[in-house]
């Protein structure tokens, strides 16, 4: 056994066989950063859905009540936190809330940081009848949530076209339960940078951020799994919003640049293809251990005045 200082996270979300997205992405960097993790998968498959084909299981109530019970049983659910990302099913998402407050029972200093993955510039990827299990009893269960800026529209009900919208849209969902809130990526930067904006109250007093980075012109699978895990192990162990978002976002964009040179390079070196594969962008997470562990912060958040 571990000492009892030490963090044991219960993280839900996908996994897959081959590459890096959900828990695959998680895990390697909270363990790096000190944490005992835990998953239990919501979707198993053979790889992520950018490749041309696929195949695997999207995981039912049934299967996550089986799997928590059998932790029950044995005594083994003193989680410090609770991680959620990509789920596939409405059933399986509303026995995560279940399970949330069922650990709360025991522990009521849980931390359940919540990343609500539901879609991306404007489209949903996820079953219409999520939103509602989100947004009614995921969310509110929630000490920490990482929306993008599409699924923030979607929780709060609001527009965000302006960094006004953004924070309103923020504190919405501050009201909603959420101690904070940060809209992992929006296209409010100038031109050419994505622009993270976090929010954070304490003691009735809030403190908002933001920070622009370079948007790398390449899709990345993995990205918000990767920022959230950062984000969590951040914010436990500096307890400081500003810095834990520097941190996060420094780590992400090493690991991102350095998938996007190793791709490059596999494409020059093979004529027959018209763009990187699937394969070769998938995230160099382990090629990036120094990052994760001891990232250099390049890019500075800014307070942002209420």
């Amino acid at each position: 056994m571990a000492d009892d200082n030490t963090c044991r996270v219960l993280s839900i979300q996908s996994s897959v066989v081959y590459g890096y997205v959900g828990n695959k992405s998680a895990s390697f960097p909270l363990q790096l950063l000190g944490f005992d993790v835990s998953p239990i998968n919501s979707v198993q498959f053979s790889n992520h859905t950018g490749y041309k084909t696929f195949k695997g299981q999207v995981l039912h109530s049934g299967e996550v009540s089986n799997l928590y019970e059998g932790l029950k049983l044995n005594g083994i659910t003193k989680f410090s936190h609770i991680l959620t990302g990509y789920i596939g099913s409405s059933s399986f998402l509303e026995k995560v809330s279940e399970i949330v407050l069922d650990l709360r029972k025991h522990n009521p200093n849980l931390i359940f940081a919540c990343d609500p993955v539901m879609g991306d510039n404007g489209k949903l990827y996820v079953k219409p009848e999520m939103l509602p299990v989100y947004r009614d009893k995921v969310v509110p269960l929630a000490d920490i949530v990482t929306p993008n800026q599409f699924e923030a529209e979607l929780l709060s009900g609001v527009k965000i076209t302006s960094e006004a919208e953004a924070l309103l849209a923020m504190e919405k969902l501050h009201q909603c339960g959420p101690k904070t809130v940060v809209l992992s990526s929006t296209n409010l930067g100038s031109e050419g940078h994505l622009l993270c904006m976090a929010s954070s109250v304490r003691n009735g007093k809030r403190e908002c951020y933001k920070l622009q980075f370079p948007l790398l012109p390449a899709y990345f699978s993995g990205t918000g799994d990767l920022f959230s895990a950062l984000l969590l192990a951040w914010l436990q162990r500096d307890d400081d919003l500003k810095l834990a978002l520097e941190k996060t976002v420094a780590s992400v964009q090493a690991v991102v640049k350095r998938t996007m040179e190793y791709a490059q390079a596999q494409h020059k070196n093979d004529e027959a293809l018209s763009k990187p594969s699937p394969d070769s962008m998938e995230l160099r997470l382990v090629q990036s251990k120094t990052d994760i562990e001891n990232p250099t912060i390049v890019y500075k958040a800014s307070s942002i005045p209420l």
